[in-house]
């Protein structure tokens, strides 16, 4: 048995981006939410796809917020795509999905909890996203992660192969380099091919010799490096913090609770004739007994 695990929120921008615009009939724009909807209903169909959760942002700010005000906040999102978070949320509950919303905590954060609460007991977690943050999760080789949109699984060689550290020095690499998805700015002149090459040597920041000169590896620029990272450790160190996923989400959920048994049936057509989805409502190749 495998459990996937889908980041509701990344599929959302995916489907927001990547689907046709569509209206409601009372003239709401729910293209991001017929897309995922779809595109989740797809997965289902597919062999091996018994046990799913989804974790989505219902809200952008998050603790990290008020550890590092200068962290993502949303700013910038489109309009329309930010009123169809509790849409494509209370879509997939329709479908039969448990959705954890998250608020205090991020989607990727709930996913990291569901995955090391179930690891032992499913043959592997299927982390469904491309995001370079869950990469940290997949030095255990009962846990990979999956680009839907390239077809593509990553495992601890492959965080390798990509990034040049392991899994575990994932979080060390984004403070470093930083990650203008996440607003994390990293620190000055350390570029992917300088970390990834200290790194790959001394794992964790705080391993660092903090003279170039006792430095093992070969660097350019290295001198300029080490001080740089001598006189900004405190904010590496702070940037780690806020990549690091979190793993002491509450999942409430127990695995049994997880096995996918088909869509809501009454809650589903009345959502595809509210939002206009009739294309869909025939889609789900399972349905609850219950209303």
């Amino acid at each position: 048995m495998k459990l996937h695990l889908l980041d509701g929120t990344y599929e959302l921008f995916r489907s927001h981006f990547g689907s046709p615009p569509r209206e409601a009939p009372d003239g709401r724009v729910v293209g991001a939410t017929y897309g995922i909807v779809a595109s989740t209903l797809s997965l289902l169909a597919s062999p091996g796809v018994t046990h799913l959760g989804a974790a989505f942002d219902s809200v952008i700010p998050s603790f990290r917020n008020d550890v590092f005000p200068g962290y993502k906040d949303g700013e910038g999102i489109d309009a329309d795509l930010l009123a169809q978070f509790a849409l494509a949320e209370r879509a997939l509950k329709s479908i039969g999905v448990v959705v954890w919303s998250m608020y205090e905590f991020e989607a990727y954060d709930a996913l990291a909890a569901a995955s090391s609460r179930f690891v032992a007991d499913v043959e592997q977690v299927v982390v469904c996203t491309p995001d370079k943050d869950m990469a940290q999760l997949y030095g255990d080789p009962r846990v990979v992660g999956y680009d839907r949109r390239r077809e593509i699984f990553i495992d601890a060689a492959g965080v390798v192969e990509k990034f040049g550290v392991e899994p575990e020095s994932i979080p060390d690499y984004l403070a470093l380099v930083g990650d203008a998805a996440d607003a994390i700015p990293g620190l000055p002149g350390w570029g992917a091919k300088s970390s990834s090459t200290i790194l790959a040597h001394y794992k964790k920041l705080e391993n660092i010799p903090l003279e170039s000169s006792r430095w093992a590896v070969k660097v350019r620029g290295a001198e300029k490096l080490c001080a740089t990272l001598r006189a900004n450790m405190g904010d590496a160190l702070l940037y780690r913090f806020l990549a690091e996923l979190r793993h002491d989400v509450p999942i409430l959920e127990t695995l049994d609770d997880l096995e996918w048994r088909g869509a809501h049936r009454k809650h589903f057509t009345a959502l595809c004739d509210e939002l206009g989805f009739g294309r869909l409502v025939d889609r789900p190749v399972r349905w609850q007994d219950d209303a």
